[in-house]
């Protein structure tokens, strides 16, 4: 069956290095007290249809410019890109340090986040990605602390950092089985290109083995018809063509 470019992500960054007297509630500690600025310690992708889940992480010096260079051109050849809470917290902290380091990016990408789905789709009791997971029986996330952070940007610990990567990589996979199973209650955002350009086709998959599911009129009297796909189940909904009529 063929596949979308759709690309799964997870980040994974440090805490601010600052200088502060106290500690405690209702404390301000303002950014002059940064000593060293946040980063992107790690991105973590796959491919859909590819079982490989790549790695990117910082340098020795713990500069993300590298990993975001990289990055970007992965991200810019995506039709896709998924992320649970990535519109809100992966894409702008990429955004954010691509805009330090003078790194271009395109305005706008299709994207698709798995919390929202769970937020307006759903009623979970929690909408984290570990909740999710295991509600859905899918496995559960690495478990880490705070210590695991510090021995990385601290200690700059080479052991930590692979455990950190093994973080961000399960995530990723626990990413790309929960969008499975939440995009059946969704509608594609772009449609499958390939060789055959007949638009009558899938857009999710391109497959052709298409069944009626529901046939609606608007008030102004414009029909639409759900498309069920027998190849890979997603539904989707189009003007009734003089064809199908």
């Amino acid at each position: 069956m063929p596949i979308k470019k759709r690309l799964y992500f997870d980040i994974e960054v440090s805490g601010n290095i600052g200088i502060f007297w106290q500690t405690g509630y209702k404390i301000s500690i303002g950014t002059e007290n940064i000593i060293k600025e946040r980063a992107i310690i790690c991105i973590c992708y796959k491919w859909e249809g590819e079982k490989e889940v790549h790695s990117l992480h910082w340098d020795s010096k713990q500069s993300d410019k590298k990993l975001l260079q990289d990055f970007v051109k992965i991200a810019n050849s995506a039709l896709e890109l998924v992320g649970h809470n990535g519109d809100r917290y992966d894409l702008p902290w990429v955004r954010t340090r691509c805009l330090f380091h003078g790194i271009d990016m395109f305005p706008n990408y299709v994207t698709i986040d798995t919390l929202k789905i769970a937020r307006s789709k759903f009623r979970f009791n929690s909408n984290k990605l570990d909740y999710i997971a295991q509600f859905l029986g899918m496995g559960k996330k690495i478990k880490t602390d705070f210590g695991l952070w510090k021995s990385i940007l601290i200690d700059k610990d080479k052991d930590a950092m692979e455990k950190m990567i093994k973080y961000c990589k399960m995530d990723v996979i626990l990413l790309e089985k929960i969008y499975k199973q939440l995009s059946l209650h969704t509608e594609p955002k772009t449609r499958y290109v390939d060789k055959c350009k007949d638009r009558g086709n899938c857009p999710e998959c391109g497959g052709t083995r298409l069944i009626r599911a529901a046939t609606r009129i608007s008030v102004s009297g414009i029909k639409k018809v759900s498309m069920k796909c027998s190849d890979c189940y997603r539904i989707h909904t189009k003007m009734e063509s003089k064809n199908e009529k």
